[in-house]
Parts: C-alpha cells; structure tokens; sequence
C-alpha cells in the first residue's frame, strides 16, 4: 500500500507543480503557491522516506509527517479556492486528490501509531 500512495503522491505534487505555474502573477499567487509546493511535494518525500525506515516507529513518524503535509496541502488548495485565484475545474480535482491521500495516509498512520487506542 505505501509504494501505491507513494506513486499517487508523486503524480499529485507534479500536478500542483503544474498547477501552481498557472497562477496568476501576484504576491498571493506567489507566496500561497510556494507554501503549496512545499507542503505538496513534502508528501511524496516523507512517504519515499518511510520506505527506508529502520523501524516501526521510524515508518509510523514518517508517514505521519507525510499525513500533516497532506493536510496542509488541502488548507493552502482551498485558501487558493477561497481566493479565486484559479479556476473550480482546476482545483476542484486537486483537493479531491488531496482528500483521497488524506485519508489513505490517515489510514496507514492510525494502524502504525502506538496512540491508536485513543
């Protein structure tokens, strides 16, 4: 499952690569797009990471990292949204995808974390 998100990731952070060379030329558009772009492709590179772990613990951080990152990524898509700086057919997909990872990686932390009996 994690080699799976971490293809998923990867083609979600090209996407908002390219999504975020659309944006209009604007100190908005640039400072909320590279907040995205670290917090977007900061996914994909946790989940890589956690690939090489050492231990449980080490994966479990990891991808709970890449959890946080993949929430961030949905907050700055949708201050992008509430901004209309770019188009709903645009975006809209891109914060579905965001959700979907959301979730996936939300999934995969709960089942390593040692807080899962909360």
């Amino acid at each position: 499952m994690p080699s799976q998100v971490l293809e998923r990731s990867f083609d979600f952070g090209v996407a908002i690569i390219r999504m975020v060379q659309r944006l209009p030329d604007s100190t908005a558009s640039q400072v909320l797009g590279r907040q995205l772009l670290r917090s977007a492709t900061s996914i994909a590179a946790n989940i890589e990471e956690a690939q090489a772990a050492v231990s449980r613990a080490d994966f479990g951080n990891k991808m709970g990292i890449a959890l946080k990152e993949a929430r961030e990524t949905h907050l700055w898509l949708r201050f992008i949204r509430a901004a209309e700086l770019t188009t709903s057919r645009s975006i809209e997909p891109l914060l579905n995808e965001a959700d979907q990872i959301r979730r996936i990686l939300g999934s995969i932390s709960k089942k390593v974390s040692p807080f899962d009996s909360r």
